[in-house]
């Protein structure tokens, strides 16, 4: 009896260690106990205020969170761990003294979720850095001295959602990490509170959505005392954006070397923010967004008149579309008022109002008649060239006609309304007068019958007339210009 007791006992050892074994190789893996230097609590490991000078070696594959914080770490290269643990969704390495991290360092860790690299003394953030990180949602940075941040060093991080870089020695703002639609489409926080930033591109920011700028951190900044930053901020100040309203006092700028509160710039008569309504003319198409302060909000809009717009409808020219935002096909004059929209979402609601004002006149394309300028132009062409017409091409009147040809008589009537000042001598000619015109004084006195009362001529009769001493003779009026009354009075000729 007792001999096969033995050997059932010995077919139980032999089972449980093919067990053992099999469960070995099916993972995969090496058995590894929890390192002598960390705590193990099921699959969390903490080694931290241990002094370690390097990460301990072997650790387990199914840590899912590693606590190395508090150590002397000075370099993180691809090896740091020859296992590959994959199960690691959080990795704690602040307060060391990491100046360098290999681009290969997180590539045992694809599915990390929370890193954290706070306190050290990191410099540069190169190219590619954390591509390898490509599910990573938090990362902490803040409490170094970087002073460079490579434009590539997040590419690939699509899922990042937290950035905190303050307390860095940062002078250029990142703006392509906070454009929407950028390379980091789910970032909803980003701090880059006590850096060195100067100057900030305020018109892209004040493009950025509501939720981007609700969690974008600049205090404690010496930014650029200016108008347009006071405006930029008073903006974020009336939607009671968080990363305003959480630090008011730390936001200030620097004017003359000294620092003022971006809400109290008096010195630069700066005027008061004003909220702009929505501007729109006959026939144009709109669209206003619903500018939430968090993202993925369920959004109702209501019209002046309080009546709720409706979703994609058949020919109607208000409509609202999947994203939420309000969608005018045809603005028209009855379409001015204050429009309301309610978005609710899991955190908290909100309630947005947007005043548009409709002109009621129509702004024409480039497919439409002339514009305005065009026309005016045209006009002012148009006038000169008629002014020109009228001048240059107008019918010749009496001094545009040819030369009559002279009569065959020696002398003409004298019966004439007009006496020319022509001078009737030789300018030629010597004698005691002076060489200008004649001066001479006409009498007309009673001449025989050809004469009638009053000293007038009689139509008819003619005088004899001296023969022209210059080139050719001077013509005289045809008798039928009778009607000038000549008097007694003397005529200067």
């Amino acid at each position: 009896m007792q001999p096969q007791g033995d050997l059932r006992g010995l077919w139980l050892l032999l089972l449980s260690l093919f067990l053992l074994v099999f469960e070995v190789a099916r993972a995969g893996r090496p058995v590894v106990s929890c390192p002598a230097a960390c705590l193990c609590a099921s699959n969390i490991l903490s080694c931290s205020k241990q002094q370690l000078p390097n990460v301990p070696h072997s650790l387990p594959s199914y840590t899912a969170l590693l606590d190395l914080s508090h150590n002397n770490l000075s370099r993180l290269r691809a090896e740091w761990t020859p296992t590959r643990l994959t199960h690691l969704h959080s990795l704690l390495l602040s307060h060391n003294h990491l100046n360098f991290i290999s681009s290969e360092a997180f590539s045992p860790v694809p599915n990390l979720r929370y890193l954290d690299l706070s306190s050290n003394q990191l410099r540069t953030l190169d190219e590619f850095l954390f591509s390898e990180l490509q599910v990573l949602e938090v990362l902490l940075l803040y409490n170094n001295h970087i002073m460079a941040v490579d434009r590539c060093a997040f590419d690939d991080m699509t899922q990042l959602q937290k950035l905190y870089l303050s307390q860095n020695q940062i002078s250029r703002f990142p703006l392509e990490l906070v454009k929407e639609g950028a390379k980091l489409p789910k970032l909803t926080l980003l701090d880059l509170s006590s850096n060195k930033l100067k100057n900030l591109p305020l018109p892209d920011l004040q493009k950025l959505p509501a939720w981007i700028k609700n969690g974008l951190y600049l205090h404690n900044n010496p930014l650029h005392c200016d108008c347009e930053l006071y405006q930029l901020f008073s903006h974020w100040q009336y939607r009671q954006l968080s990363s305003v309203m959480d630090f008011q006092e730390d936001l200030y700028c620097m004017s003359s070397k000294k620092l003022h509160n971006v809400f109290n710039l008096s010195f630069l008569n700066c005027s008061e923010y004003k909220e702009h309504a929505w501007e729109a003319h006959l026939g144009d198409s709109l669209t206003i967004k619903c500018d939430t302060k968090q993202q993925g909000m369920t959004k109702v809009w209501v019209t002046p008149s309080n009546e709720r717009v409706l979703d994609e409808v058949a020919n109607s020219t208000v409509t609202v579309s999947k994203d939420g935002s309000l969608h005018f096909h045809r603005v028209q004059i009855e379409h001015g008022g204050v429009y309301t929209c309610y978005a609710m979402g899991e955190a908290f609601n909100e309630t947005l109002s947007v005043e548009l004002k409709v002109y009621n006149f129509t702004l024409h394309g480039h497919h439409d008649t002339l514009n305005t300028a065009y026309t005016t132009l045209v006009g002012c062409i148009l006038s000169v060239v008629l002014v020109l017409i009228y001048l240059y091409l107008t019918p010749c009147r009496c001094w545009c006609r040819g030369v009559e040809k002279p009569s065959s008589h020696q002398a003409d009537s004298l019966s004439s309304s007009m006496l020319s000042t022509t001078p009737n001598h030789d300018p030629m000619a010597g004698g005691d007068k002076d060489d200008g015109f004649d001066r001479r004084v006409a009498f007309l006195e009673p001449a025989g019958p050809a004469q009638g009362q009053n000293g007038k001529l009689k139509p008819g009769n003619t005088l004899p007339v001296p023969e022209a001493t210059g080139k050719g003779q001077r013509r005289m009026s045809d008798p039928e210009s009778v009607s000038s009354v000549f008097s007694d009075t003397p005529i200067v000729v």
